[in-house]
């Protein structure tokens, strides 16, 4: 006679958080600005405002876009928020950086609004895995906002987790 297996996990009070449940679906798109820029390096106020104004915006509809310069250029704050302004329509979200760190802000935004109170005094794993660019301040942040509500924290997988913090 042969001993039941028991899933002692799928028993347990575990709550696994898994941020890829809240990737926010879309296109990602770098928008590099030295290419608008005289040998890559010079803002000229005038030609600048003329790529914007004849550029196709539309081509970012329900996109995420991520302004950059990939040039060692020093680039005035405007030229930013005129691109923004003309992307503003079409885009889901414009941020200033690379893309992961287009990324963090999406998560911010997301972590911020989220309501954990369905797991106050409840032992959660975040779910370390995951098969979407999600970034690693998306993970700080998480726990940060776990910390007040959780019983435990842990991070990884249900069989070989890493224990992060335990309310006494």
């Amino acid at each position: 006679m042969q001993d039941e297996i028991i899933n002692r996990v799928a028993n347990s009070k575990l709550v696994t958080f898994d941020l890829e449940d809240y990737y926010p679906e879309g296109k990602r798109v770098q928008f590099d600005i030295s290419k608008w820029l005289l040998e890559g390096v010079v803002l000229r106020e005038k030609e600048f405002r003329a790529y914007a104004k004849e550029h196709d915006w539309t081509q970012y509809t329900d996109c995420f876009v991520a302004l950059t310069c990939t040039t060692d250029a020093i680039i005035p704050g405007w030229a930013y928020m005129l691109l923004s302004l003309q992307l503003a329509p079409h885009a889901k979200k414009v941020s200033v950086g690379s893309l992961e760190d287009l990324e963090t802000i999406l998560f911010s935004e997301i972590l911020q609004k989220l309501d954990l109170s369905e797991l106050k005094d409840k032992p959660v794993i975040i779910k370390g895995c995951a098969h979407k660019p999600i970034p690693e301040n998306a993970f700080v942040l998480l726990a940060q906002k776990l910390q007040p509500v959780a019983k435990s924290i842990l991070y990884g997988e249900a069989c070989s987790s890493v224990p992060l913090f335990k309310r006494k």
